[in-house]
This record gives C-alpha cells, sequence and structure tokens, in this order.
C-alpha cells in the first residue's frame, strides 16, 4: 500500500474550540505493528477538552497537535506481522497512547494494533464511538477497584457525564443499586431512563441526608467521585462504614480532602489499568461487547455533529455540561 491523505485535525496552539482546525496529512502506509482504520465515528471526552485547552495532566507537542481518543472503524490495511486484525475487520480504538502524536480526530489514522480492539459487527460506528473510554472506565473503577457487589449502594456523583451514565448501568448489570447526583431538576427523568435508582438534586437536595434516607441510614458501599476538591471530604458524610472510594476526576481542580471517616478505602483511578496490559484490554473489551449484545450496556448519545469542520461546534457543546451522555462527531 502507498501513502494515503486525511482529513485530520490540528491544533497549533492551546485555547477554546476555535484552535481547532482540519487539515490535510499524509500518512505512510502501516508500518510493522500498525494498522490504518477508516474513522466512522468519534467519541468525544473530557480530556480532549483539557489538551486542547492546555490544562491535562500532560501537555500538547505543538505546533500541530493531534487530539482524541477514541473512534470507530473498519481496518483497510495491516503492517507486517499484524496477526490479530485483517482488511474489513470493525473496530474501535483503546485510548492508550500520546494524544499529540496518535489523536484520532481524522477521516483515516494509523495506529499500534495494541491500540485497536474489536467490536461485534452488528455494533454500529456511533454507538462504538461512545463506549470504550466511558465504559471501561465504569468497569475498571467498580469492578477492579471498588469489588462491586449484588446488593451494593453505589453513590455517583456528576452522574450526567459519560462516565455517569455508563456507571449507573454497570452498577445495574451487576445487580448493584446506584444513587445518581446531578446539579439541575431538568435531568432527573433521564437519569432514572438510563439506569439510577435514585436521583439527587445537588442544587435543592443535601447529598449526605438523601443518601443516608434511601439506604436507611446506612450510607452508600460505593462512592464514584469526577469531581474531587475540598466537597470530596462531604462525601464521607453519604457513605457507609468501611466504604470505598473511587476518586477518577478532578473536575474541581483543588485539592480533595479523603473523608476522616475510617475504616475507608480511598482509590485514586486511572484507565490504565484496563488499557495497559493486552490481557487486561481483553478481557475489558469481553465486557463491553457482551453488554452491547445483550442490551444490558446501551450508551446515551447527547447528539452527533457530521463532518470534521464541527468539532469546536462539538467541543462547544461539551464546555456547556448541559448535555448527558456522549457527544459523537461522523468525520
Amino acid at each position: 500500500m502507498t501513502s494515503t491523505t486525511a482529513r485530520t485535525v490540528l491544533f497549533d496552539q492551546t485555547g477554546g474550540p476555535e484552535v481547532l482546525k482540519v487539515r490535510d496529512v499524509e500518512l505512510a502506509a502501516p508500518a510493522p505493528g500498525e494498522v490504518l482504520i477508516k474513522v466512522e465515528a468519534l467519541g468525544l471526552n473530557r480530556a480532549d477538552a483539557l489538551f486542547r485547552s492546555g490544562t491535562y495532566y500532560y501537555p500538547a507537542t505543538l505546533p500541530a497537535s493531534r487530539n482524541g481518543y477514541e473512534a470507530a472503524g473498519v481496518i483497510e490495511a495491516v503492517g507486517d506481522g499484524v496477526t490479530a486484525f485483517a482488511p474489513g475487520d470493525t473496530v474501535l480504538t483503546t485510548g492508550n497512547f500520546e494524544l499529540s502524536a496518535h489523536g484520532v480526530y481524522a477521516d483515516r489514522v494509523v495506529l499500534p494494533q495494541d491500540a485497536v480492539a474489536r467490536r461485534p459487527a452488528e455494533v454500529d460506528a456511533v454507538t462504538a464511538a461512545a463506549v470504550w473510554l466511558t465504559y471501561t472506565t465504569a468497569y475498571g473503577a467498580l469492578h477492579l477497584r471498588a469489588g462491586l457487589r449484588p446488593g451494593d449502594h453505589v453513590l455517583i456523583t456528576g452522574a450526567s457525564s459519560g462516565v455517569g451514565t455508563a456507571a449507573l448501568q454497570v452498577a445495574r448489570r451487576a445487580g448493584a443499586i446506584p444513587i445518581a447526583t446531578t446539579r439541575t431538576e431538568d435531568k432527573r427523568r433521564q437519569l432514572l431512563d438510563l439506569g439510577a435508582e435514585h436521583v439527587i438534586v445537588t442544587d435543592t437536595e443535601d447529598v449526605p441526608k438523601e443518601t443516608k434516607r434511601l439506604t436507611e441510614g446506612r450510607g452508600a458501599d460505593i462512592v464514584l467521585d469526577a469531581i474531587g476538591g475540598p466537597a470530596f471530604q462531604t462525601l464521607g458524610e453519604a457513605a457507609a462504614q468501611d466504604a470505598t472510594y473511587v476518586l477518577y476526576g478532578w473536575l474541581d481542580g483543588r485539592p480533595a480532602t479523603v473523608p476522616m471517616t475510617w475504616p475507608a478505602t480511598v482509590h485514586g483511578y486511572n484507565n490504565g489499568t484496563v488499557t495497559d496490559t493486552a490481557d487486561a484490554r481483553r478481557r475489558a473489551a469481553a465486557y463491553l461487547n457482551a453488554g452491547l449484545k445483550d442490551g444490558t450496556l446501551r450508551p446515551k448519545i447527547a447528539q452527533i455533529f457530521d463532518g470534521l469542520d464541527r468539532m469546536p461546534d462539538a467541543h462547544r457543546l461539551m464546555e456547556t455540561n448541559t448535555h448527558i451522555g456522549k457527544i459523537v462527531v461522523r468525520p
């Protein structure tokens, strides 16, 4: 195979969504161990916006930085030594790469084969682009770190996010009882429809008080928190004795204070838990594919944008925090 041209979203400086520009990029044929993917859909994540704005945990390499962890598509070509994939295979990306070098905002991308997982052919590209990072984060945080068990009450903060809505379904699939928090009343009905057993509206309700009421005074067995900051300590008042806390996001940005409700177990979760080894990726893909096939995992799509030139608009929507679920762009 010779080289090919890919329409690619790049940015030369950090800043607002307007820094994202579409350019033609020449792609070399896949090298040994690499695959070429025709991208059919792109899933947006909060990390993408942080990376673009210069506030992610590592900086972009500028100019001409790529962006984006999550894509679904079809294998077009493979490099020497690739035996796990063949042209025509339906796949999704697993996000275990550096964004500037391998970001997937494009209509074609070349990636290492260990950054790709199979998806069932019957799962459409939009759905596939919306599942890997959010659902593996929820799966890894709840099952692998928190030891989720049937009957556990799980308090999920920021539940209208991609990971939050995924966690509702992961908890319910395990026979646990998900309790969602959200800031405004208008998201209550949708969160209940997505799997929440109860919804606490933080603008008008007290989270510890409501959680204790809903659990008959016991409190949550597991707290899955996306926010961090000083409010993390107050979640201790909503938790059961010997609860497990998993902090997977730092939307507040300030230092998080550990709840003084010992005994307790506190984890800071990084999704490398399920992306850093071939066996972990295999198990995570098996979990996701099983849930997609039986319908227990069903990502909520907030909005679909058509065309890479709409990527700034998609980022603007993400930063409003008004959506529920996943934003997807079709190249």
